[in-house]
């Protein structure tokens, strides 16, 4: 939410990590004063997301944590109320973050009006977060027309998220668009060309496009293809990192397999949390890679945890495994049981079989072969 949007970057007004509270409020009221004596909108806004800044690392101090944040609010409602796109969309993201809530709460139905407010006045993230809502009903009911409008808005200002969503939905006929896999290709081009690393998803699709290639639109190019997937990787997309690591274990898409290449890119996916990345790195370490990766038990046993820990089901009767037998950490077959019994929730068969008491299915890998991998 919030986080993820871009707002002015404050780090220049902010105190230092050690600073004392009282360094807070003289900044505060130095900037205080400074706002209240002009009438520039713009000043005013900084003012009020500075406040905001100033309220996020003050854990110890409820009351003057909340005092900044009512005196921010205060001042954006003003503000949104005499029109200014940039106050409107702020206080709409922290609304949406459930940043102003005490009890955390996403409250979008007021930030859908601050959106769409905002949006009016040309404001591209506006327009695309106004569009969200509008598909996922967030705030307001589900309407795919509206959502669309909001979309091609936000996309004519050039936002990539929204060229993205345009292109997808006009290839696959979403949204109650019809099926035009040429226009598609244009707009998830062009949302290519814009891609940041909050928008890197139509590099992604389009290598997807060329892997296999759409009849007189989107010729099959596999090495375009990895291009494409290494662009994404760069911007920090854990998806395209993931293709690409399988493609340099496995040989796939024309790839020579490259053990240190995979391993690279299967830590970019997994250090984003790609659960499938994790436990793709809990079967190098089982094996390790001479001059490339060690072998590892204890690793093995880390990253497959840290699948588990996201439900991935393989990964959940793995860590039930390395606990009943003592790899990469001390038996234990109660813990291990908790494990085949969320492994077998999630439909694990050979957990289901574990808890029925049939012998074990050693998780293991051979490597070279996808197929071969009773890991994986």
């Amino acid at each position: 939410m919030l986080g993820n949007d871009q707002l002015l970057d404050h780090s220049h007004l902010r105190p230092g990590n050690k600073a004392a509270l009282l360094s807070y409020t003289q900044s505060i009221n130095m900037y205080r004063e400074n706002a209240k004596k002009t009438k520039n909108p713009e000043i005013q806004c900084d003012f009020a997301i500075f406040l905001v800044e100033a309220a996020k690392p003050v854990v110890d101090d409820d009351t003057t944590r909340w005092e900044y944040l009512a005196e921010a609010e205060k001042l954006l409602r003003q503000l949104a109320a005499r029109g200014h796109g940039e106050s409107q969309y702020y206080l709409g993201n922290l609304y949406a973050s459930g940043l102003l809530s005490k009890k955390g709460k996403n409250e979008f139905d007021k930030a859908f009006p601050l959106f769409v407010q905002a949006a009016k006045h040309h404001h591209a993230d506006a327009a695309f977060r106004s569009a969200k809502c509008y598909e996922d009903g967030l705030g307001t009911r589900k309407d795919s027309a509206k959502a669309v409008n909001f979309y091609r808005k936000a996309a004519t200002l050039n936002h990539p998220g929204s060229m993205y969503r345009m292109g997808v939905a006009e290839v696959n006929g979403e949204l109650g668009i019809s099926k035009n896999a040429r226009d598609g290709v244009k707009w998830l081009k062009r949302a290519a060309e814009a891609a940041t690393a909050e928008y890197p998803q139509a590099i992604h699709e389009l290598a997807l496009l060329h892997e296999k290639g759409i009849d007189n639109v989107v010729f099959v190019d596999h090495e375009y293809a990895i291009t494409l997937y290494a662009q994404a990787a760069d911007l920090g997309y854990a998806p395209s990192a993931f293709k690409l690591g399988e493609c340099y274990e496995y040989g796939k898409l024309s790839c020579k397999q490259d053990p240190a290449l995979s391993i690279h890119y299967y830590t970019i996916a997994a250090q984003q949390g790609h659960r499938e990345a994790c436990f793709s790195l809990t079967a190098w370490y089982l094996v390790g890679s001479p001059n490339v990766l060690p072998q590892s038990d204890l690793e093995a046993y880390i990253w497959a945890k840290r699948a588990a820990e996201k439900e991935l089901p393989k990964a959940e009767y793995a860590v039930g495994y390395f606990t009943e037998v003592g790899i990469g950490i001390a038996k234990n077959l109660d813990e291990a049981m908790v494990w085949y019994k969320r492994a077998a929730q999630h439909g694990d068969k050979r957990a289901i079989q574990r808890l029925q008491g049939k012998p074990m299915d050693r998780p293991g890998k051979k490597k070279g072969s996808q197929d071969d991998c009773s890991i994986m």
